[in-house]
């Protein structure tokens, strides 16, 4: 699905080769790519249903170059898309049209890592897994662990505020992140935060945890580095049904347990993984939980009896808890191969991102199934249980006709009951154009006004990944208007 072709943002109107003129004055040769067929490798993220051809695509290879194209841009009134791994599954990274991407996956230093402070300073390109590397010989590692660590940038998890299996204990990236070092949309460096535990003044910092580059060009980060613990082992429990399942969650939270990792898979999901990865899972299983303790040998071995304790209270038909650090990375694989392992299942998939209060979890799966129904598209369920951050991976064939359609409604309508059962829209995918529609259930008019008051005041002439993030007033009425029970066929710039 691309965005529709006749649409055109009067804002915006470049010359092209004026552009690249400029930009070759302020980028080696290298670093400007101008032709088709290098810029097709760049038209989506991980969200593949929306594509589009940039303009242009940058490859600063240091801070001083991104700073010398952004104020090119800035002059030129050209919108600027910043890129990391494009891992993305939002659509945060799709190139606008009339507008350079920014790729800064040449800034890919670790700048300083100081094992006393427990902190390493990177450029944004650097790997989420490089942190952890480098910190291990001093027995410290990086906690926010997304599925795709192995590729994802430390600055793309900023922009969208990613998670990963292990945030209910350590937190997202914003609890993880001391300092964010960035450009601003008229080509200034700017500082958010710093290296002690508070700033003067607002708390800035925070706004660009998931500000999914519409307030500034990341170019460092300061990250905080997490002591490896003694000992983790997981527990894995089976379910023969998934409100026992999703049950035994809430009570594990209400007994004031709050394990490392707690996540859900249903049957769908273990069927894709088990041949893929061969983790060990019950096949016969509606879902499974796994559900990790760490810590000192002591404190592992007391909340495993807990967490056991209150899973056989809740129906688990199985029990199982990792006996080497072999096989708690064996179960942990699974868990973190649901995405590639559904890929090799189906033609295309759309991975939703809603989050909803825990005790609800069960509802979620019941209405979930309902609507896979409606749709005539299977669905496949992971979840960051713990913290009740869904995803629902929808199958579907780009190639039959109406299936790309109807996928888009199928989560349009999951992400609307998320915000009906009390929860939000995304989780930690952040909202691209994958979600911009939706942001007018969530939101009110005034909401979003003050969202573009904000937006207004870094970025006046709203340069800075157009299109993404927050919807236009005219956008939302449309789709409040327009849906009733059918999303609309594609965001717009």
């Amino acid at each position: 699905m691309s965005i529709d072709s006749n649409f055109s943002d009067p804002r915006f109107a470049v010359d092209r080769e004026a552009l690249i003129a400029r930009l070759r004055k302020v980028l080696p040769v290298q670093a400007l790519l101008i032709e088709d067929e290098e810029l097709r490798p760049y038209e989506c993220d991980g969200l593949t249903a929306f594509r589009e051809m940039p303009l242009l695509v940058a490859l600063p290879e240091n801070e001083a170059q991104a700073q010398a194209l952004v104020k090119v841009c800035y002059e030129l009134k050209v919108p600027i898309v910043p890129r990391g791994a494009a891992t993305g599954l939002s659509g945060g990274a799709m190139p606008h049209r009339d507008g350079v991407v920014v790729s800064l996956a040449k800034l890919k230093k670790i700048i300083k890592l100081d094992p006393v402070a427990r902190t390493a300073v990177v450029q944004p390109g650097v790997r989420n897994l490089s942190v952890s590397e480098a910190a291990a010989p001093f027995n410290l590692y990086y906690a926010p662990d997304p599925s795709s660590q192995i590729a994802c940038t430390i600055g793309g998890n900023v922009a969208e505020n990613s998670g990963g299996v292990h945030c209910l204990k350590y937190g997202l990236t914003v609890h993880n992140v001391l300092r964010v070092r960035g450009i601003t949309a008229d080509g200034e460096i700017a500082e958010f935060g710093n290296a002690a535990l508070d700033a003067a003044g607002y708390d800035l910092l925070a706004l660009m945890n998931g500000s999914e580059g519409l307030l500034a060009l990341i170019t460092e980060v300061t990250v905080k580095l997490t002591p490896k613990p003694e000992l983790a082992q997981v527990v894995l429990a089976s379910f023969d049904n998934v409100t026992k399942a999703g049950d035994a969650v809430a009570s594990i939270i209400a007994a004031g347990i709050i394990p490392a990792g707690l996540e859900m898979m249903d049957k769908k999901a273990t069927h894709a993984v088990e041949p893929y990865v061969k983790a060990g899972y019950d096949m016969n299983a509606e879902a499974i939980l796994l559900c990790e303790s760490d810590g000192t040998p002591e404190e592992v071995a007391e909340e495993i009896g807990r967490m056991k304790a209150v899973l056989e209270k809740s129906g688990a038909s199985e029990i199982r808890v990792s006996q080497n650090e072999a096989e708690r990375l064996k179960f942990w694989a699974g868990r973190k191969a649901a995405f590639p392992a559904v890929g090799r299942v189906t033609p295309d998939y759309l991975c939703m991102d809603g989050t909803i209060p825990r005790k609800r979890l069960a509802e979620m799966l019941i209405a979930i199934a309902d609507l896979s129904q409606k749709y005539g598209l299977r669905c496949a369920n992971v979840f960051h249980a713990g913290d009740g951050n869904l995803h629902p991976l929808i199958m579907y064939d780009a190639n039959q006709p109406g299936e790309v359609e109807r996928a888009a409604d199928f989560g349009a309508d999951i992400l609307e009951l998320s915000v009906a059962f009390g929860g939000t829209v995304t989780g930690e995918h952040g909202v691209g154009v994958e979600k911009i529609n939706v942001m007018a259930v969530q939101f009110s008019l005034s909401e979003i006004s003050a969202f573009h008051r904000l937006k207004a005041a870094f970025d006046e002439r709203g340069l800075l990944n157009p299109g993404k993030g927050i919807p236009t007033l005219a956008r939302c009425r449309e789709y409040t208007q327009t849906r009733a029970g059918a999303a609309l066929s594609a965001p717009r710039f």
